[in-house]
């Protein structure tokens, strides 16, 4: 999986499925048994700092390579891609089930899920009759290019249309992994407190939009918005913000439009490629 980051792999590498697939994971024991003789694995390698260097800088940059011709892809068949990222509990699934059950009428959408287990984010999409890949990282704290890459092969996706990638809920390292995305979204919801932007900056820095969700909890929460504000735009300038909540429907009218003027952007100014993979 990754040595960047420390999320190792179990023997096993991301799972990738549609509902209602079962998957198969084959269990790698770390006992084993040569010529009668047991002994246990362990890791004995004191690598050097610049050797760890050396493997991070090639993990990104083969990461970097893939996202190009994810981007590419996208590009030639008009897909605005949007790569959703925030902590666990921010309210990125339901923010994502209520974009998607208020403009699939207009928008033709796609989604890939992206977890360490379980197919549940996925069937929540699949119950709106959008088209959804579950990506299952098992150890791995993020998705990357070759993972997206091999989800939207199966998802076999229009041209024109929007594709929605939730990574999994981590503030830190998906902000180094690029997927090939049109843009980068990080939801923070109002329980989380005003200082996330400066604590985490590095996810911060690297997103266009900053969602902040649960606006209808601010009488019951401790938070100043403009602080959070303030902070992320310490951190990132060039950030535009929308206030929702994606349980009332408080402010996602204007989130809405800013999709809908992307995707009619998108599909007016760029040609049509054939492209087939």
């Amino acid at each position: 999986m990754c040595g960047t980051c420390g999320c190792g792999t179990d023997g096993n590498g991301p799972i990738i499925l549609k509902p209602g697939e079962h998957k198969h994971m084959h269990s790698h024991n770390e006992h084993h048994h040569h010529d009668g003789h047991s002994h246990s694995h362990h890791d004995h390698s004191h690598e050097h700092k610049h050797k760890v260097l050396e493997i991070e800088q090639d993990i990104l940059q083969n990461n970097q390579v893939l996202a190009a011709r994810n981007r590419g892809y996208f590009e030639a068949k008009n897909i605005f891609a949007l790569n959703l990222v925030s902590s666990p509990g921010s309210g990125k699934t339901s923010l994502l089930e209520r974009t998607l059950a208020d403009l699939k009428d207009e928008i033709p959408f796609y989604v890939i899920e992206g977890d360490q287990q379980t197919l549940n984010d996925a069937n929540r999409i699949d119950a709106l009759d959008i088209p959804v890949i579950q990506i299952n990282t098992g150890k791995g704290c993020h998705l990357e290019s070759d993972m997206v890459y091999d989800a939207v092969k199966k998802l076999e996706m229009q041209n024109d249309s929007i594709l929605m990638i939730e990574n999994v809920g981590n503030l830190v390292c998906p902000s180094m992994f690029d997927l090939g995305e049109s843009k980068r979204v990080v939801i923070i919801s109002t329980t989380e407190g005003e200082d996330k932007p400066i604590k985490y900056p590095d996810m911060f820095h690297t997103s266009d939009i900053c969602i902040i969700n649960k606006i209808d909890l601010l009488p019951y929460v401790n938070i100043d918005v403009n602080k959070l504000k303030n902070y992320a735009l310490q951190v990132n300038p060039n950030l535009q913000f929308f206030e929702v909540s994606a349980t009332t429907g408080d402010g996602m009218e204007a989130w809405y439009k800013w999709l809908k003027s992307k995707k009619q952007k998108a599909k007016s100014l760029k040609p049509h490629i054939k492209f087939k993979r």
